[in-house]
């Protein structure tokens, strides 16, 4: 087939804007449809980005144009949506994080592998200009060897200014497992699968309060540990040190040093498509400064790269045991605060290919049809 991909976007909550502003505009997709809980929701995202479709999940995974779903529900629903577009026989591209447990998140890929159909996660940040040129940089031996990770996410917390913070304090949220999957994607398409981790967590108050928007001043339970200090021991031998925290007075966001046996790598925000990488050698005096070299066109491209694939017969990028390996990390960090101990971590991941040199999302690859 040479058509662009059929693609549903289910899910119309603020993130869906981000990627129909771009999945709406690749040559190689068409949006057939939009759907939600909420039909109405569904039918005004639809009219906004000149979708034809809007319906409820079920009818729309069911239409006959639809080749991909794009999964953008909450969490709690990922892996039944999942499930569904699987049963279905559709591709399906979720948001993060892959499920909140690995046995519904391993049960989907099992069934995609059994339907013959692909799975993808976010995030796909790691295809974005900056951590694509951090990786040629390390690939080409710029750093030597890669040894050791610093990452830091520090913040007072949302609740400041989020107008509705109280998802994000309880099962599934949590500075770990609503950032972590940045932090821990980056470096796993850089250095692969994690095999043990070590961690300490701390719940610093049992109430936040609501600091902005009409609820301001209301109290709310926090459920999670609100700050997260991580050691993971990488399968091909590199340690990374993570801090995860909604305590610090100091925020410092999109933190990424990688060190190697010859020079140390500042990496950009992994949650952003563009940033500054820059290298600082052994006995050097400052940083020298690489631009960047590659798209930032913004969420989607995860979902552009596997339609692409898709037509031409080869493996994808942003995929499913990727997604599903960063969630085992995550949950093995959470149990090894717990307990106490090192957890080892039974799953692994592909490391993607780079994309190619020159790779820009707004050409279609697809040959043009008559």
């Amino acid at each position: 087939m040479t058509a662009p991909v059929g693609v549903a976007v289910v899910g119309c909550g603020t993130i869906s804007h981000e990627y129909l502003r771009n999945l709406t505009a690749f040559p190689d997709l068409r949006v057939v449809a939009c759907a939600d809980l909420d039909v109405a929701r569904a039918r005004e995202v639809a009219e906004r980005y000149g979708v034809p479709v809007a319906g409820a999940p079920a009818e729309v995974i069911a239409h006959p144009d639809v080749e991909l779903v794009v999964n953008l529900t909450i969490p709690a629903a990922h892996a039944a949506v999942a499930a569904a577009a699987v049963q279905a026989g559709r591709h399906v591209y979720n948001e993060k994080p892959f499920a909140l447990d690995a046995e519904s998140g391993a049960e989907v890929i099992e069934a995609a592998a059994v339907a013959g159909v692909r799975v993808g996660c976010a995030p796909d940040t790691f295809l974005g200009a900056g951590l694509q040129t951090a990786a040629r940089l390390i690939a080409d031996g710029a750093i030597g060897t890669p040894l050791t990770a610093l990452t830091l996410l520090q913040s007072p917390g949302p609740e400041s200014w989020h107008h509705s913070p109280e998802f994000l304090f309880q099962r599934g949220a949590g500075p770990l497992f609503d950032m972590g999957p940045y932090y821990l994607t980056a470096l796993a398409t850089l250095f692969g699968p994690v095999r043990r981790v070590a961690a300490v967590a701390r719940r610093a108050r049992e109430e936040r309060v609501i600091g902005s928007g009409p609820r301001a001043g209301t109290r709310f339970p926090v459920e999670v540990p609100t700050h997260t200090t991580a050691l993971l021991e990488f399968a091909a031998g590199q340690a990374a040190t993570m801090v995860f925290s909604f305590d610090s007075p100091l925020r410092r966001s999109g933190f990424i040093e990688i060190t190697g046996t010859e020079a140390t790598m500042e990496l950009p925000d992994p949650n952003a498509f563009d940033g500054r990488v820059r290298l600082r050698r052994a006995l050097a005096d400052d940083w020298v400064g690489v631009p960047a070299e590659g798209t930032t066109t913004g969420r989607g491209l995860g979902v552009l790269d596997m339609a692409q694939a898709i037509r031409a017969g080869r493996p994808h990028r942003a995929t499913g045991e990727l997604g599903l390996h960063v969630l085992e990390v995550m949950l093995s960090v959470a149990a090894s605060a717990e307990r106490g101990e090192f957890l080892p971590v039974t799953g692994t991941c592909p490391v993607p290919d780079l994309l190619p040199a020159g790779w820009d999302p707004a050409v279609g690859t697809r040959a043009e049809t008559p």
